[in-house]
C-alpha cells in the first residue's frame, strides 16, 4: 500500500567522517543504534513518515560520506535539499573545525535557503568531550543554525532533531518562505495535499493562497 502523506522533505547528513552520520539515521529509521558501523562509502538512503504540526510529512534522507574522497559524489546529492543535519563528534575538535567547509557547501550547493540544524553527536561521551556546549551554540548562532547535542547511541535528541528542522521547513512555507513549487526547493506536494489542492476553495487566487502560504 503507497504512503499518503502531505509533504515530502529531501534532507541531508553532512559532516566529517566518524562523527557518527549514518548511526543518526539508522537510530532515527529503525530506533535503535547501528553496531560495527564502517565509514559510508558515497552516499546511502533512508525515508521516514512523520507527522509535524498535524501534517503528515516524508522525510527523504541522505546520508553522505565524510571522507574527502567520496567530497565529489556526495556533493551531487546536495542539489535540491531543504534540510540538513550538519554533524560534529564533541569528543573531536578536528571535526568541529571543519564545520565552516561543509557549512559552506550546503549552502552554495543545495541553496541558500537550507534549513540546518547542528548536531553535536556522541553526546553519551560527555568525560572525553573536547568542545563545549557554549561554544557549538556561539557558533550556531553566528551561522543562524539551530543546535542541539544528540547520541545516536542512547537516541537522546536524535528524533528531535529531525522533527525541528522538518517543523522549521513547515513554518517556512506556511509564512511563504519557502515555495515548494519552486524548482530545486527539496519540498514536493504529496497525495494528500494534491487532493486539497483540487478540492475547489472559492476563487484560483485563494485557493493558491491557502496552499503556498
Amino acid at each position: 500500500m503507497s504512503e499518503t502523506y502531505d509533504f515530502l522533505f529531501k534532507f541531508l547528513v553532512i559532516g566529517s567522517a566518524g562523527t557518527g552520520k549514518s548511526c543518526l539515521l539508522h537510530q532515527f529509521i529503525e530506533n535503535k543504534f547501528k553496531q560495527d558501523s564502517n565509514h559510508t562509502i558515497g552516499v546511502e538512503f533512508g525515508s521516514r513518515v512523520v507527522n509535524v504540526g498535524g501534517k503528515t510529512v516524508k522525510l527523504q534522507i541522505w546520508d553522505t560520506a565524510g571522507q574527502e574522497r567520496f567530497r565529489s559524489v556526495t556533493r551531487s546529492y546536495y542539489r535540491g535539499a531543504a534540510g540538513a543535519l550538519l554533524v560534529y563528534d564533541i569528543t573531536s575538535r578536528e571535526t568541529y573545525n571543519a564545520l565552516t567547509n561543509w557549512l559552506t557547501d550546503a549552502r552554495t550547493l543545495a541553496s541558500p535557503n537550507i534549513v540546518i540544524i547542528l548536531c553535536g553527536n556522541k553526546k553519551d561521551l560527555d568525560a572525553d568531550r573536547e568542545v563545549t556546549f557554549l561554544e557549538a551554540s556561539r557558533f550556531a548562532q553566528e551561522n543562524e543554525l539551530m543546535f542541539l547535542e544528540t547520541s545516536a547511541l542512547t537516541g537522546e535528541n536524535v528524533e528531535e532533531a529531525f522533527l525541528k528542522c522538518a517543523r522549521t521547513i513547515l513554518n517556512k512555507i506556511d509564512s511563504g518562505e519557502l515555495d515548494p513549487e519552486r524548482m530545486g526547493s527539496g519540498i514536493q506536494y504529496g497525495d494528500a495535499s494534491l487532493r486539497q489542492l483540487r478540492q475547489p476553495r472559492g476563487t484560483t487566487a485563494q485557493t493558491k493562497q491557502q496552499c503556498n502560504c
